[in-house]
């Protein structure tokens, strides 16, 4: 076997392309076939760099940390911080709380007559929102509702237009308390636009913003009767005077409410509701009689429009009891319409005007003088026609010659200087006889309040003995220098015919609960002012005042009646001046006189036409409501004669 290696077998080589421009040359032509040149390779790409994600998400999740956190925040705000307020606000919205009004209670006279009620009314209230160019697609809506509203309401038209353009609440009031009657007008006039808005799309309902929501309306039946005594309620509901004002706690009740869950504006039936009941109020009643008191008034409205004076009082009081009967004032006014009254007479000028007087007042000197012991009905008084005292000469209301009267005759002729002498006799110096007087008046009652807690009340004038001036110490004793009021004026009377003693005035017998419970008022306070002596003294002598032809009350005589009384007429201070000006004309009296029962006083300011002397014009109401008051009472005459105390004597 041969070493020699076997040719190598050539193996031929991938076919080169042609070149371009020419041919292929084929291998053995002659010429070495020229290298191609290895096709150029495309650059290798450069690798890509990837970002790290990890600053990314540290960002995305600081913001959704910062994010929770806010959350979580809030979420410990409302559930630990403010979950109460919250709570709260959410109860708010949810439960709707709505007051029921108490009924207020009546006010009655002795009998039970109501003075004073409450009837069911309305308020009128509005939606504003209703009444937008949005709602009504026109721009006027607000006047012309209020067009509509103003004569049925009895308002001002520019006043309910701005109330209906109130911005951005749903409530507006538009009148208060207005009746029944007052609210149909409204709701067919509502009605009536409606349909008339079915037919026609052009013309929109003004009126669908318009609303009730039930109250009542306070009612005095008897217009203007009382109306100083009984007073009346404010806007708000309260008692604005008189007995409205000083019972108002009483009268008012305790008003209630109900709640209950609300959606949608809607009560929800299924969810319950809780109700507190409103307590009403209750009655009270007065001491007053209606008919005496409608006696009293129409008598002393006439005298005052008669005299064309300024003002007038009567009071009409039981003597035993010391129960009102009737006060009266004029001029008075309507309390179911206050836009029409005067404000000079609102109040109760019966207890709040104070006075000087007169001579009414000279019942007090000559109590004094006689349960001191200084002197008898008798007694001897020598009454020239001036008397000098201090720093002036004072005379009587008549120039007179010297009289020669009893003290009797002192009082049945009114005579100044009569009780100047008289008084004086209270002590060895006069300084001691003003103090003796003084303590007497006080025991009248002049000075103090009278007890009946009326708002308004003034108790009067009177100065202690050692500031009264050298006039005061003669004038106080025949009703100058001093001041009061009617009631206290009448007080002092009914403590004569009380037998001396006074028995505080009282207003309200009692009052009845929504039980019917009747809760009498306390029994008044009782004070003895002078003996039972002292007291039939003076009624025999205000007997003469009336009985007498010589005394100055005989306008005031009651056929069959015994009747004591006294007349007064004082220089009147003018309350726009401070200086005197006028007269107060008074008349002061009791009957039976010799088995007392009523007293009646009255009083006229400023007359200043015909008479204005006390006898002339208050002595014919006196007579008046007096004989009323009897025969309403039925108060029967005694059948008694007068005792005819002599009223002067021969020297």
């Amino acid at each position: 076997m041969s070493d020699r290696q076997p040719p190598r077998r050539r193996v031929p080589g991938p076919a080169r392309p042609v070149r371009p421009g020419g041919q292929q040359r084929r291998p053995g032509a002659g010429a070495r076939p020229a290298r191609r040149p290895a096709p150029a390779r495309p650059a290798a790409p450069r690798p890509l760099k990837l970002g790290s994600p990890r600053p990314r998400l540290r960002l995305v999740g600081l913001a959704l940390t910062l994010v929770l956190l806010v959350f979580v925040v809030r979420l410990l705000q409302v559930q630990a911080v403010d979950a109460g307020a919250y709570a709260a606000r959410a109860e708010r919205n949810r439960y709707v709380v709505h007051t029921l009004p108490a009924e207020r209670g009546e006010i009655t006279d002795r009998n039970g007559v109501a003075l004073a009620t409450s009837v069911d009314a309305y308020d009128i209230t509005a939606d504003p929102t209703m009444f937008t160019r949005k709602q009504l697609k026109t721009g006027d809506g607000p006047q012309q509702a209020a067009a509509l509203l103003a004569p049925i309401l009895g308002q001002d038209q520019a006043e309910l237009t701005r109330k209906l353009q109130t911005p951005h609440t749903r409530y507006v009031l538009l009148a208060r308390r207005r009746t029944p009657q007052v609210w149909k007008q409204i709701q067919d006039l509502k009605t009536a636009l409606a349909k008339k808005a079915e037919t026609d799309k052009s013309t929109p309902n003004v009126l669908a913003g318009v609303f009730s929501a039930p109250s009542s309306k306070r009612v005095y039946p008897n217009g203007d009767l009382a109306a100083a005594l009984l007073g009346w309620v404010n806007a708000e509901g309260r008692g604005g005077g008189g007995i409205e004002r000083q019972w108002d706690k009483q009268l008012a009740g305790k008003d209630g409410k109900v709640r209950y869950v609300q959606s949608g504006g809607r009560e929800v039936p299924t969810a319950g509701s809780t109700e507190t009941p409103a307590v009403p109020g209750s009655d009270v009643e007065l001491t007053i009689d209606r008919d005496i008191q409608w006696a009293a008034q129409n008598a002393l409205t006439e005298q005052v429009e008669k005299s064309k004076a300024d003002r007038g009082y009567v009071i009409v009081q039981d003597t035993r009891t010391g129960q009102i009967l009737a006060m009266a004032n004029a001029p008075g006014f309507d309390p179911n319409d206050l836009s029409k009254a005067d404000p000079a007479a609102l109040g109760n000028a019966a207890v709040q005007d104070a006075y000087e007087p007169g001579s009414t007042a000279k019942v007090m000197s000559m109590a004094a003088v006689l349960e001191r012991g200084v002197a008898t009905p008798l007694t001897h008084v020598v009454v020239p026609n001036r008397l000098h005292r201090g720093d002036r000469l004072f005379q009587d209301d008549v120039d007179h010659a010297t009289w020669y009267l009893t003290l009797n005759g002192v009082l049945a002729k009114s005579s100044n200087i009569g009780t100047i002498l008289a008084t004086g006799q209270l002590g060895r110096t006069q300084a001691q006889a003003n103090r003796v007087l003084y303590s007497y008046l006080r025991k009248f009652g002049i000075g103090s309040y009278t007890g009946l807690g009326f708002p308004g009340e003034t108790k009067g004038i009177l100065a202690p003995p050692e500031r009264w001036s050298t006039s005061q110490q003669y004038t106080i004793p025949f009703g100058q220098g001093m001041s009061i009021n009617a009631l206290q004026a009448a007080s002092v009377y009914s403590t004569i015919a009380n037998g001396g003693v006074r028995v505080e005035p009282t207003l309200v017998r009692g009052t009845r609960g929504a039980d019917g419970h009747f809760t009498p008022a306390p029994e008044p306070e009782k004070t003895r002012v002078v003996g039972a002596r002292t007291a039939r003294q003076l009624a025999e002598m205000l007997e003469s005042v009336v009985d007498d032809e010589e005394g100055t009350g005989t306008k005031a005589r009651i056929p069959g009646y015994r009747v004591a009384g006294k007349t007064g007429t004082a220089n009147r201070v003018d309350p726009a001046t401070g200086r005197y000006h006028g007269y107060t004309s008074s008349f002061a009296g009791f009957a039976p006189a010799d088995k007392p029962r009523v007293t009646v006083y009255c009083a006229i300011q400023n007359a200043t036409r015909g008479s204005y002397f006390g006898g002339q014009i208050c002595g014919p109401v006196y007579k008046q409501v007096m004989e009323f008051a009897l025969k309403t009472l039925q108060i029967p005459p005694t059948g008694t004669k007068p005792a005819k105390l002599p009223v002067s004597y021969s020297p």
